[in-house]
């Protein structure tokens, strides 16, 4: 692609994000996130394949749907209150059509048919902006619009897509699927504590996106893209392998690492509004996604590939530095120490 053309597309990528997280009127909110969805189908479709096409397909389509939802939410409560302020309350009908909305936007269940799929058609680049950047804007909607959102669909919701994110995962052998229903899972949790305490959705936001920067930057070094090819990653660097097994067991929400502290303190909020329910469901749901995460720690670090593999060996080369590895990497395994600090 063009250089300026790539250049113009990752502005107006930016720019849609940061409309939609600066507006107070719906139109503009709405407008932000049109810019949004037009700005990544080219990036998912540049690769002129059948695979990439359908996945940009699927994309727009999709978030076609889910923004004429919010239009016609914001126009019922336009139409019940006479405001356009995205911070008015709104009436049961428009509360449930956003929160619906917004679900499909995130690729929360039961509307999370798309993501495993899109990101599956892309590459592992554009599948980590479709996994964060993308995800920014309806997050910032969720948290400009927590009075207007309805917290038992957002709680059912969160609970059905930790436990589709656990299901789903178990199965894939493609690491951008498992990455995908990995995504489903832990927004799952955002969801869920989002109705209580939308500061801890917003660490979580945060530390999440550290953690999947961290293992999409080490799969596109090791171009890793199915399980089989994670078992010769040690052969291109031990110290990478030793990284991506403890990115993975981070990204499981595993202690001492940083994946668990979100994790500890969506559970006690969930606890002291007595979802004891609720919080086992979840809690169960995650032990599914730590098999899968496992399942790729076991393949790649733990086995010794046979004599004659099936994939090609790569030469045990000092690979390239990378500034985001080496800004990611801390955050996503050491932060557990310092969350008090965060939550206040």
């Amino acid at each position: 692609m063009n250089p300026t053309i790539t250049t113009l597309i990752m502005l107006s990528l930016a720019a849609g994000t940061i409309i939609t997280a600066s507006s107070f009127h719906w139109f503009m909110a709405w407008v932000g996130l049109e810019i949004n969805t037009l700005a990544i189908i080219p990036i998912i479709s540049k690769l002129h394949h059948p695979r990439a096409t359908e996945a940009a397909t699927k994309y727009f389509l999709t978030q076609a749907a889910a923004s004429a939802l919010i239009l016609f939410s914001s126009m019922i409560n336009a139409w019940q209150s006479g405001m356009w302020d995205i911070t008015q309350p709104s009436n049961p009908t428009s509360s449930i059509l956003l929160t619906i909305a917004i679900a499909m936007k995130l690729g929360l269940a039961p509307t999370h048919f798309w993501l495993p799929e899109v990101l599956q058609g892309t590459t592992l680049t554009t599948a980590l902006i479709i996994s964060t950047w993308q995800k920014l804007a309806p997050m910032t909607l969720i948290y400009l619009t927590m009075n207007n959102l309805s917290p038992t669909t957002l709680i059912l919701i969160g609970t059905l897509s930790t436990c589709v994110g656990g299901w789903g995962g178990i199965n894939q052998t493609q690491t951008r699927k498992i990455m995908a229903y990995s995504s489903i899972a832990h927004f799952g949790w955002m969801a869920a504590v989002s109705p209580m305490l939308t500061n801890i959705m917003l660490l979580y936001l945060i530390i999440y996106t550290l953690m999947t920067i961290s293992m999409f930057t080490t799969l596109t070094m090791t171009k890793s893209k199915t399980i089989q090819n994670m078992t010769t990653t040690w052969t291109l660097s031990p110290a990478l392998a030793t990284i991506t097994l403890l990115t993975l067991l981070s990204l499981g929400g595993l202690p001492p690492l940083s994946g668990f502290a979100p994790k500890l303190l969506i559970l006690n909020e969930l606890i002291h509004q007595n979802f004891i329910i609720t919080t086992t469901i979840m809690t169960m749901s995650t032990l599914l996604s730590l098999f899968f995460y496992l399942r790729l720690t076991y393949t790649m670090a733990l086995t010794i590939t046979p004599n004659s593999p099936n994939t090609t060996y790569k030469w045990r080369l000092t690979p390239p530095p990378s500034m985001s590895l080496t800004t990611t990497i801390p955050i996503t395994l050491l932060m557990l120490p310092i969350t008090p600090i965060l939550t206040q």
